[in-house]
C-alpha cells in the first residue's frame, strides 16, 4: 500500500506544479492595484481669531506609490519623520508587493504625536495591512497601541470603522472600504476635522 500512494504522489505533484504555472500568466495579464503610505495629510489653510495662519498642507511620509503591475514591489520608510506644527513619528515603513498569488501592501508607524484643531492624538503603534488574493476577496487589518485622544486613553474593539469624536470632527479606528473594483482600503487612524483636516496615519490598500 504504502508502495501505490508513494507511487501516486509522482504525477499528483507534477499535475499541481503545472497548474500553478497554468495560473501565473492569468495573474500576470490581471490589472493589480497596491500603495501604502505612513502619513497622509490634508491641511486647508486657517485664519485663527488672533489673526495668525496656519498653512495649507497637502503632503505624504513614507508613501509607497502605486504598484505599476503585476510582479512589482515598492517600499519606503524613514527613522523619523514629521511636518511642522502637526505631527511627529518614528520609524514610519511603508510596502506594497505584487506576488504570483496576491497583492499585499501594509503602512506602520511609532510614536505618534498629532496636534490639530485643539485635538491631541498620541500613539504608540498604529499599522494597516490590506490584502487581495487571487480569486478570492481581498481583506485587512488594523493594530493600534497606546492610543490617547484628548489625555484619555481609547482602546481600540478591532471592529471595522469605529467611531470617536474630536472637537469639530472625528477620528475612524480600523477604518475599511471596499472600491467599486474590489480593492480593499484599510486606514489604521482617519481624523477629519469639519473644513479643516483630512489625515491618514497607516493606510493601505490592495487590489487584483
Amino acid at each position: 500500500m504504502f508502495r501505490t500512494m508513494q507511487s501516486r504522489r509522482g504525477p499528483l505533484a507534477a499535475a499541481l506544479a503545472l497548474s500553478g504555472l497554468l495560473s501565473w500568466p492569468a495573474l500576470a495579464a490581471a490589472d493589480v492595484s497596491g500603495e501604502a503610505a505612513a502619513v497622509k495629510a490634508n491641511v486647508q489653510g486657517v485664519t485663527t481669531l488672533l489673526g495668525t495662519i496656519t498653512p495649507s498642507i497637502n503632503t505624504t511620509l513614507s508613501d509607497t506609490g502605486s504598484l505599476t503591475g503585476a510582479g512589482d514591489m515598492r517600499e519606503a520608510s524613514q527613522l523619523a519623520g514629521g511636518i511642522a506644527s502637526l505631527l511627529s513619528a518614528q520609524v514610519l515603513h511603508a510596502t506594497t508587493v505584487s506576488a504570483p498569488d496576491e497583492v499585499t501592501s501594509q503602512a506602520s508607524l511609532a510614536g505618534l504625536a498629532l496636534n490639530i484643531a485643539g485635538n491631541g492624538i498620541r500613539a504608540g503603534l498604529a499599522m494597516a495591512q490590506a490584502t487581495a488574493p487571487a480569486g478570492g476577496t481581498a481583506f485587512g487589518e488594523s493594530q493600534i497601541e497606546g492610543l490617547v485622544i484628548n489625555g484619555v486613553p481609547v482602546a481600540a474593539t478591532g471592529q471595522p470603522n469605529q467611531v470617536i469624536p474630536l472637537l469639530g470632527g472625528q477620528i475612524v479606528i480600523n477604518e475599511q472600504q471596499v472600491t467599486s473594483t474590489g480593492a480593499v482600503v484599510v486606514n489604521a487612524l482617519h481624523i477629519i476635522i469639519n473644513g479643516v483636516a483630512d489625515i491618514v496615519i497607516a493606510s493601505a490598500n490592495a487590489g487584483i
